[in-house]
């Protein structure tokens, strides 16, 4: 069959710290009332598949399309999964949890585990807003398992402000959270493997806890490292690590760009509307708040309207 580009059913995901932003900013159809943190846009774990949502190929998993068409889609033949990328948009209503996510060798030595690297581009954020990002210089394991127990881990690591349009990156290893008042574009690698040091001393409307693991982020955490090391960037090419890389692009006026064949692409749409051309003259409508997934072997042309803003991940 003709491959064309895949848009997918969001998987939304209650959090204690999530609002309705997603449904007031994108328009998604979230639950009314439901404190929906996360919308997995495009994911590929065995606990969550996304679900094609167009075309000849709705109805089917990300997972299956890409087992039948693995040259087509992957641009590689004997591609045999999961998916590279777990594409998120965050709505953190409420402060989130202090946390870290393991590197390569962390899981291995202990067993356990699917290692982490993310990054955050902020499409919005109230006045005053900010995340935690690594530590303060100087924070040894030992300085930060006393801030576990005095309950003031925040304290220790390096608050950031932030605002709309900045891209942060954060390596396996890093300590972090992110502060209440912020929606998020996440690009991840495929893991939902957290590992909670803090939690501010919440609880749900059961009264109960969320479940920490402080053993397993201290091991963890790279105490070698602190915040100042770590990048901010707002224009061009806003990440290039082993995992993926992410282009920052913005359309002011009515414009067509060619689209040629050779390599998967995820496209995010962060403002305005369009619509991708095929060879075949089948086309795809996108607008703000679509993940889409662009297939190797297609090629053709993407429609912009004026004032689109969009990321471009490739693997």
């Amino acid at each position: 069959m003709q491959l064309y580009p895949l848009k997918f059913k969001p998987i939304y995901k209650k959090r204690i710290w999530g609002g309705q932003k997603l449904r007031d900013f994108f328009g998604k159809d979230i639950p009314a009332g439901e404190k929906i943190g996360e919308s997995w846009e495009l994911a590929d774990l065995p606990e969550d598949k996304s679900v094609i949502a167009n075309g000849e190929l709705a109805g089917q998993t990300l997972s299956d399309a890409i087992a039948k068409y693995p040259a087509e889609i992957m641009g590689d033949e004997n591609f045999s999964g999961p998916f590279p990328l777990l594409i998120k948009f965050l709505d953190a209503e409420d402060i989130l949890s202090v946390q870290v996510h393991p590197d390569p060798a962390t899981c291995k030595r202990m067993g356990k585990g699917d290692p982490k690297t993310e990054c955050w581009y902020i499409i919005s954020a109230v006045r005053g807003a900010a995340i935690y990002k690594g530590l303060k210089k100087g924070v040894g394991r030992e300085e930060f398992a006393k801030a576990i127990k005095r309950g003031d881990v925040a304290q220790v690591l390096a608050e950031v402000p932030v605002e709309a349009g900045q891209c942060h990156f954060l390596p396996a290893g890093t300590a972090h959270s992110i502060g209440a008042g912020l929606l998020i574009a996440e690009i991840q690698t495929p893991s939902d493997t957290t590992y909670r040091v803090f939690d501010f001393n919440r609880v749900d409307d059961t009264g109960k806890a969320r479940q920490l693991h402080i053993e397993e982020a201290l091991e963890s955490i790279h105490f070698d490292s602190s915040g100042d090391n770590l990048s901010v960037t707002t224009l061009g090419r806003l990440v290039d690590c082993e995992y993926f890389k992410i282009d920052k692009g913005h359309q002011a006026k009515d414009c067509e760009t060619l689209l040629s064949r050779g390599e998967v692409k995820c496209l995010i749409i962060l403002t305005g509307f369009g619509r991708i051309l095929g060879t075949d003259g089948a086309f795809v409508e996108f607008k703000a708040g679509d993940c889409l997934l662009v297939p190797a072997a297609y090629e053709g042309a993407i429609q912009f309207a004026a004032d689109t803003h969009y990321l471009t991940v490739t693997i």
